[in-house]
């Protein structure tokens, strides 16, 4: 009994208390307060400031991921329905991660990185090649108006060049190739070289046109590309009425072989004089300013881009290798359109595409590539200018066939707007009046189109890199979760 009364004392005395604090005023009696009934029968959870930081980290944490989620949802849709997407093998979006990682460090460690942009007569006077490389420019630093034939036979609209001398044409491709062709495949990696038997000069001069960007005009490193075909020795001389040579005007090689020269100016310059003498082939002459990234413009008339195969592979190799290529353009198709009709002959163009693909793979193996199909283009059936029949199916056959061989695809026929929009380019000023080529104005908007679509990869590529390749590759195969609205 001792034990009962003892637990009835103590019910009593808590509910006394209870009582007391359930009636006993908030602001107290004569200074005396009491705790609230609700504060004695419930326990209010604490939390440290350390707990409370790692909450607002979490959902910091939380509503990043899902704005992450949220952009790549967004870039998946675009990559599968805008007319200025790329298409990718093996749909991989992240094809062009590795040179962009190149690009983005080519400051940092001194380096140009090349973007070679081959293509037919649409990239003539430097159309489309100078806006992507302005974008890049922009981007990743670096100038000049990039790779140069030793003699211009096309004005360029970036820079103005002229030469004399013992020089002779050799070339891949064309009408020129008749006369020329090279068993050995010797003509360089413009396709197309200038071979010199004695003495001859050229000049490079910043262009005179104000609406190009002033980082076109800057000269500080200039690179001689050339096989020395004779026993004797080849020298090359730089100079400039603006800066002086850093290491020596004049080089001179000894032996035989592809080989390069590259002089450095103290200053930027704007104008350059180069003098070869010797026996040999004259493949190119780079003019850049600093480290960063550079496009080359090579512009091949009446190509159909099937000349790869027939340039030396080695002295190829050796070519991309020495001058740091990272990313290779193919735009061609246009000067075939009008002469494939029906499927065998359009299976039978791209089968040799493919192989031209390939033969870039082996002799560059680093670098990306990306082709590029024709534009729309116009003919005449039954009085009305309408699009070439097979042209779709054209643009449609390239689009795979550089998939299955390891390139991109970006379509110039999607990104002017497809089927039968060349009328209009024309009436508007943005063609020519032959319904195939851009005006100046028109090419401006495509190299335009062409530097946005890579800006738009650029920034998926910072994207997605602020995930794991686990969780990236889980949120692009998964469904976004729609939020539904239910109406009562």
């Amino acid at each position: 009994m001792k034990a009962q009364k003892t637990l009835l004392f103590v019910c009593i005395v808590f509910l006394l208390l209870a009582g007391l604090c359930a009636i006993f005023p908030k602001n107290g009696i004569l200074g005396l307060h009491m705790p609230s009934l609700h504060k004695v029968l419930v326990r209010e959870k604490q939390l440290s400031l350390e707990e409370i930081m790692a909450q607002e980290e979490a959902t910091k944490r939380l509503e990043e991921m899902q704005g992450i989620c949220d952009s790549i949802y967004f870039y998946r849709d675009l990559f599968s329905t805008s007319d200025q997407r790329f298409w990718f093998p093996n749909d991989d979006p992240t094809y062009f991660d590795a040179l962009f990682d190149r690009m983005e460090k080519a400051q940092e460690e001194g380096e140009i990185v090349r973007v070679i942009h081959y293509g037919d007569s649409q990239l003539e006077m430097d159309r489309l090649s100078d806006r992507l490389r302005a974008a890049f420019h922009k981007t990743y630093g670096g100038g000049g108006p990039g790779m140069l034939p030793f003699l211009q036979t096309i004005p360029s609209r970036s820079v103005s060049q002229w030469a004399n001398g013992a020089l002779s044409l050799q070339s891949s491709y064309g009408s020129d190739s008749l006369n020329n062709y090279r068993a050995d495949g010797n003509y360089g990696l413009m396709a197309r070289c200038y071979h010199v038997s004695g003495s001859a000069s050229m000049g490079v001069k910043a262009s005179i046109h104000k609406d190009l960007p002033e980082s076109f005009c800057r000269f500080s490193t200039v690179t001689l590309v050339f096989n020395n075909t004779s026993d004797g020795p080849f020298s090359a001389t730089l100079s400039s009425r603006a800066a002086r040579i850093t290491n020596a005007g004049s080089q001179t090689c000894s032996g035989r072989g592809v080989s390069s020269f590259t002089w450095t100016l103290d200053t930027c310059a704007s104008d350059l004089n180069l003098s070869v003498q010797g026996t040999g082939d004259l493949y190119c002459v780079t003019v850049d300013d600093g480290a960063g990234v550079n496009v080359d413009n090579i512009a091949l008339r009446g190509c159909s881009g099937q000349q790869f195969c027939m340039i030396n592979q080695d002295q190829l190799e050796r070519a991309y290798a020495q001058l740091n290529v990272g990313l290779i353009i193919l735009q061609f198709g246009g000067n075939s359109v009008p002469y494939l009709k029906g499927e065998k002959s359009i299976e039978t163009y791209c089968t040799s595409i493919g192989k031209q693909i390939d033969r870039i793979h082996e002799t560059c193996p680093h670098a990306k590539i990306l082709f590029i199909g024709p534009s729309d283009m116009s003919t005449t059936i039954n009085g009305e200018r309408v699009t070439y029949p097979d042209l779709p199916r054209i643009v449609e056959s390239l689009q795979k066939t550089a998939n299955q061989h390891g390139a991109a695809f970006w379509s110039l026929y999607h990104a002017m707007g497809g089927y039968n929009t060349m009328r209009n380019w024309v009436d508007k000023g943005m063609a020519s009046a032959d319904y195939i080529h851009f005006s100046q104005k028109g090419a401006n908007l495509m190299g335009d189109r062409l530097a946005e679509s890579f800006t738009r990869m650029s920034d998926f590529y910072h994207l997605h890199h602020r995930l794991s390749k686990a969780q990236f590759d889980s949120i692009w195969a998964a469904e976004p979760i729609q939020t539904a609205t239910k109406n009562n």
